[in-house]
């Protein structure tokens, strides 16, 4: 019997693909947990149609993670900080004063999403990856300054 899984289902396959499995396996097991359907042409129909409309969801996602990547392109981010000797931090400068600064400029971004080698913890410039969607990576560059 021919079905087409509707969520990944281990040892069997990904979601969306159309798989060969035994009638009780699929009566017994996929069916009731609502992990697959039927590969009739309805619900093929039905199938290609639900994934048409995410991609395209998928699509305008990433265009919007571009312009917002863009924004960051050129883009330099000052953080004053307490500095004593040597151009040495009181403390440091983490992701989550970055996203702090971010959001005073009006880009909303998850301290998650910034990558930093290690803290920041003297006067300079830096670059940091933010990874605004799972396939775009923008660089931003930060100037650390004295207060």
């Amino acid at each position: 019997m021919n079905v087409i899984l509707q969520e990944n289902v281990k040892n069997l396959g990904k979601m969306g693909e159309v798989v060969s499995v035994k009638e009780g396996y699929a009566r017994n097991f996929l069916f009731p947990r609502k992990l697959a359907v039927e590969a009739n042409e309805r619900n093929v129909k039905a199938f290609e149609h639900t994934k048409r409309q995410i991609m395209d969801r998928a699509g305008k996602i990433r265009t919007d993670a571009e312009s917002v990547a863009a924004r960051f392109a050129g883009k330099t981010l000052t953080i004053t900080a307490k500095a004593g000797e040597e151009n040495k931090l009181f403390g440091s400068v983490t992701a989550m004063d970055i996203a702090e600064a971010l959001k005073k400029d009006g880009i909303e971004v998850d301290k998650k999403k910034i990558h930093l080698e290690d803290a920041i913890r003297r006067l300079g410039t830096y670059t940091v990856s933010v990874k605004v969607h799972p396939e775009v990576t923008a660089e931003l560059n930060i100037q650390v300054v004295a207060e």
